[in-house]
C-alpha cells in the first residue's frame, strides 16, 4: 500500500514539474539559435485510480482482534474445563461403579461365609446332639448292664440270707423285713439297719442275725469298684421267706 502511493505521488510530481518547465520556457525569452529547438512535450498517461475506503485504525482492529482472540481463548478454556469436568465425572462414575461392584462382591462373599459358618454350626450341633444321644444310649446300656450285674449280686446276697436265716417261732405267713446293709469291697458287713419292720421283733432280729451269719459276701470282691460304690456300699434287701405256711 505504501509503495503504490509513493509511485503515484512521484508520477504526479514529475508531470507537474514538466509542465512548469514548458511554461517557464515560453515565458522567458530564450536567445535565438540557428536552429529552433522544438521541445516536444511528453505526455504522461494518467489513469483514474479508485482509492479503497480508509480502513479502521490498526490499533482499533488489533484491539478488536485481541478481544476476539481472548474471547475465543476463554471459550476454548471453558469448553476444555467442561470437557475435563465431564471426564472427571465419568471417571468418578466408573470408580463409584467399581467400588459398588466390589462392595456387592464383598457382601456376597461375607454372606456366603456366614451361610457356610451357619451350615458348619448346624452340622456341629447335629453331630453334638448325635454324639450326646449315643453317649446317653451307651450310658443307659452300661447302666442297664450294671443294674443287671448288681441284681445278680443282690440275688446272691438274698440267697445267702435265706440259707443263713433261722426261723423264729413267731414267724407267720406274709411277714417281711426291709433291711439296709453297709458293706466294704471285701464283702464284709459293717452295719445293719432295719428300715421297715415286719411288726415282729423276733422276726426282725432273726433277719439281722442271718445277715451277719451270711457275711462276708466274697463274690463282691470280683465286682467293679464303680458298680460297688453305686449299688453295694449301702444296699437295701427285702427279706420275705416264701416257705412260711403259718
Amino acid at each position: 500500500m505504501i509503495g503504490w502511493r509513493s509511485g503515484y505521488i512521484t508520477a504526479v510530481i514529475f508531470s507537474i514539474g514538466l509542465h512548469l518547465l514548458v511554461v517557464t520556457a515560453f515565458l522567458i525569452d530564450w536567445p535565438s539559435q540557428s536552429k529552433d529547438v522544438v521541445v516536444q512535450p511528453q505526455f504522461i498517461q494518467a489513469e483514474l485510480i479508485q482509492l479503497k475506503p480508509k480502513e479502521k485504525p490498526k490499533k482499533k482492529a488489533s484491539n478488536s482482534k485481541a478481544k476476539e482472540l481472548a474471547a475465543k481463548r476463554r471459550e476454548a478454556d471453558r469448553k476444555k474445563a467442561a470437557q475435563k469436568r465431564l471426564e472427571q465425572q465419568r471417571i468418578s462414575e466408573r470408580e463409584a461403579k467399581r467400588l459398588e461392584k466390589l462392595r456387592q462382591q464383598e457382601a456376597l462373599r461375607q454372606k456366603r461365609e456366614q451361610r457356610q459358618r451357619e451350615l458348619e454350626q448346624e452340622r456341629a450341633r447335629k453331630q453334638a446332639a448325635l454324639d450326646e444321644k449315643l453317649r446317653q444310649e451307651q450310658e443307659a446300656e452300661i447302666a442297664e448292664q450294671e443294674k443287671q450285674s448288681a441284681s445278680s449280686y443282690l440275688q446272691i446276697i438274698q440267697g445267702r440270707l435265706s440259707q443263713s436265716w433261722s426261723r423264729p417261732p413267731s414267724a407267720r405267713l406274709g411277714m417281711q423285713t426291709l433291711i439296709e446293709l453297709r458293706l466294704v469291697p471285701t464283702g464284709r458287713i459293717v452295719g445293719v439297719k432295719i428300715l421297715q419292720s415286719s411288726g415282729d421283733v423276733a422276726f426282725d432280729r432273726s433277719v439281722e442275725q442271718a445277715a451277719f451269719k451270711a457275711a462276708p459276701f466274697s463274690e463282691l470282691q470280683s465286682m467293679e469298684p464303680r458298680i460297688f460304690e453305686q449299688y453295694f456300699r449301702s444296699v437295701k434287701v427285702l427279706f420275705n421267706p416264701e416257705d412260711l405256711r403259718l
